[in-house]
């Protein structure tokens, strides 16, 4: 039953038979439980019902339909039904010699069957079941729609269309993914885009702060441990990995983790299994790891700090996250995102960014990137008598807090157009930048394959990339 403007509305259920007296059976048990009914003695007579009632915004909450009947029969019935977007579940009865069409059915779409002759009780636990697993899977609907809007990645500019259809191929697949970006640039919500519009949206998300934990315990922490294993381990575990089970495993600074744990990492990766300390059977685990880093994971492998095979094993598909200073177009949207999360948190009504405004945030640097905007924004906020953020309220809040300063674009606007370069010599400066720029970008900011790409001794490449500031 739903509830509309305080009153009860019951939940209607259509039952199509030819038989008169078992329509008129199901109608009074399904009356006598509270339920309004909608009969047909048959499959056509139903379906002028149901288009009937659709015209009116109605719709029954299951239909329950004989399998045979004249003109149009239940498999034609479910057919058309199940053309509708988010149908009724659909309950088939069906008699003795049917039950191979029935189960023919179930595989069309069909919720259930009932089979002749009709007992009252399976008839209750069978509608009732299907309706609580409808509503359940409603809810779980509407939940991960919640999820997915509050992790919904924002931005409308190149860099970001790109990413964003990126992040949707790549959801689908079960491969690893290494997301790379500068610290605020938002690697947590792409890892959770992955997580929640993929199969396994439904299972667990679990984040691991792999910078966060002791060396000594990160080995209890990923795979957890048995009462008694080491000193002040006073009761069972259950470590990252099996909590992910079915899931998503998303290993953040994934850089700085231990190399002590990186090969049991690496070994619970390819193998799929797992060791609680002190334990000594293995546990199988089916999981999904994307790992983030503001490191340079391929120099890290280099120097001999990050293992060459972890890192291949992490490294199936390479995610760049740009940063805000590379894509200032998207500052209005984000502003506005970030404003009405506010408005929702704290119940006061939404503020908006005056044109001035957003146009002094677009000339700053923001080497805290997206989360920095987020906290200058909710500061200026807090500030800001009126309903309005202009520029004077930022300016106030952003000279008190730190080193914010004009981007390089606001400094010098004939950037974007070498061509409009004032001298020749900086005319080559800002062609060589762009130049290097645009190769990175295209090889998801791999140092190594941008490199090789340019013929390149990567040793040389990093300094013409720490000159520009692109790294």
């Amino acid at each position: 039953m739903t509830t509309t403007g305080g009153e009860t509305q019951r939940a209607a259920i259509l039952v199509a038979d030819d038989d008169g007296d078992i329509r008129l059976a199901l109608e009074m048990l399904l009356q006598y439980e509270g339920y309004e009914v909608w009969t047909a003695k048959s499959g056509e007579e139903a379906w002028r019902r149901l288009e009937q009632e659709r015209e009116g915004g109605r719709r029954p909450a299951l239909v329950l339909t004989d399998l045979k009947m004249p003109e149009l029969d239940g498999l034609e019935l479910l057919d058309r039904i199940q053309e509708w977007s988010d149908p009724p579940p659909v309950i088939l009865i069906s008699g003795h010699g049917d039950i191979a069409t029935a189960v023919n059915a179930m595989q069309r779409g069909a919720a259930n069957f009932l089979e002749k002759p009709l007992d009252e009780n399976r008839v209750l636990v069978t509608l009732r079941t299907t309706l609580r697993e409808r509503r359940l899977a409603a809810e779980n609907r509407g939940l991960r729609r919640h999820l997915t809007d509050r992790w919904e990645i924002v931005g409308e500019s190149a860099a970001m269309r790109k990413l964003i259809e990126q992040v949707t191929q790549v959801s689908l697949s079960d491969a690893a993914v290494l997301i790379t970006g500068e610290n605020g640039t938002g690697k947590e919500v792409v890892a959770r885009n992955l997580h929640y519009l993929g199969p396994r949206a439904a299972a667990p998300f679990v984040t691991v702060n792999c910078a966060a934990i002791p060396t000594e315990l990160i080995e209890s922490e990923l795979f957890g441990h048995e009462k008694g294993s080491f000193t002040g381990a006073v009761e069972r575990r259950v470590g990252h990995f099996e909590a992910a089970h079915t899931g998503t495993l998303f290993l953040d600074e994934i850089g700085d983790m231990p190399q002590g744990a990186q090969a049991k990492v690496l070994r619970a990766l390819e193998t799929h299994e797992i060791t609680r300390v002190g334990e000594s059977r293995t546990r199988p685990v089916d999981i999904r790891v994307v790992a983030a880093t503001n490191a340079d994971l391929a120099r890290a492998v280099e120097e001999k700090t990050f293992r060459m095979d972890l890192y291949y094993r992490l490294n199936v598909v390479p995610l760049r996250v740009p940063p805000l200073r590379e894509r200032l177009e998207d500052i209005p949207l984000l502003a506005q995102r970030f404003l009405a999360d506010l408005a929702e948190r704290t119940g006061r009504s939404p503020m908006v960014v005056s044109a001035a405004a957003l146009a002094y945030l677009s000339g700053l640097d923001w080497p805290g990137n997206v989360r920095q905007l987020r906290n200058v924004l909710e500061r200026a906020a807090v500030f800001t008598p009126g309903e309005v953020i202009d520029q004077a309220d930022l300016e106030e809040v952003v000279s008190a807090g730190p080193g914010l300063k004009p981007s390089r674009a606001a400094l010098h606007p004939s950037e974007g157009d070498p061509f409009e370069a004032p001298t020749f010599e900086e005319f080559k400066h800002q062609s060589e930048r762009l130049f290097f720029e645009l190769r990175l970008g295209r090889n998801g900011g791999n140092i190594k394959r941008t490199a090789e790409e340019l013929g390149m001794q990567r040793s040389h490449l990093y300094k013409k990339l720490d000159r520009y500031g692109l790294r």
